[in-house]
């Protein structure tokens, strides 16, 4: 019985964001706004802190600094409100919870990290 319910569960989940990102990275989630009867897409940039959950289930935490301010945001993996998740850098981190992160201020918060290329890279003939 689990099993069919996984199986169901698993095929309407087909718009799913996971497995594009892990702890550490730094995203861009284009989220949905509702305002009145006008809908538009905000980002919503910042470092994943965390991914729990399974199955549909699953969510994940985006921290950002706004004025200063530490923000965190969850959003659930099958939410209708994200619009696409970005990856702007692959962060090489030890730990899957990034709490830490929290009590950290200025340059002792950032992340060692890969710049992720998304445009595609064209090849140009050598200058003689």
């Amino acid at each position: 019985m689990l099993d069919l319910i996984r199986r169901v569960t698993m095929k309407n989940t087909e718009k799913s964001v996971a497995g594009s990102f892990y702890t550490g990275d730094t995203v861009e989630v284009s989220v949905k706004i509702r305002e009145g009867e006008k809908e538009r897409v905000q980002l919503y940039k910042g470092v994943v802190m965390k991914i729990s959950g399974a199955g549909a289930g699953r969510s994940f935490t985006v921290r950002k600094i706004s004025d200063g301010v530490g923000v965190e945001r969850t959003f659930p993996f099958e939410s209708p409100s994200i619009d696409k998740v970005r990856v702007v850098s692959k962060g090489t981190v030890r730990r899957a919870r990034l709490f830490y992160l929290r009590n950290l201020e200025g340059k002792a918060a950032r992340i060692d990290s890969e710049l992720v290329n998304t445009a595609k890279e064209t090849t140009k003939a050598p200058v003689q």
